[in-house]
Formats: C-alpha cells, structure tokens, sequence
C-alpha cells in the first residue's frame, strides 16, 4: 500500500520545505537544492507508509 503525492501536492510541499530550509540551502547550486527537496519529500512519503501500515497491522 504505497501511495505518492500527487504532483501538486509534492509541488507544494516542496516550497514549504523551501522555505523552512531557506537559510540552510541558498547557498546551494539550484540543482543540489532541487535534488536535496525532492529526497527529503521521498523520505517523508516512505516515513508515512511506512507509519501507516504498522498502524493498519495494529488495528487489526
């Protein structure tokens, strides 16, 4: 049961962490930046099914 965010909710989660990192990671080449982003929203995607199937398991 793995499920992405759709594409405008990853575009959206991606300017929020943006902008919480953006003293970290402007000095960052706009690629490095890109790449480091989109791992960090894959991490969280993994993070949340991973969460939810221990918590369907449990439940039943």
């Amino acid at each position: 049961m793995t499920e992405q965010l759709a594409t405008k909710d990853r575009k959206e989660l991606e300017l929020k962490l943006a902008n919480a990192f953006d003293k970290k990671i402007k000095g960052m080449p706009t690629e490095l930046r890109q790449i480091l982003l989109d791992d960090m929203i894959t991490a969280f995607e993994n993070r949340l099914n991973v969460l939810n199937n221990a918590t369907i398991k449990t439940t039943n």
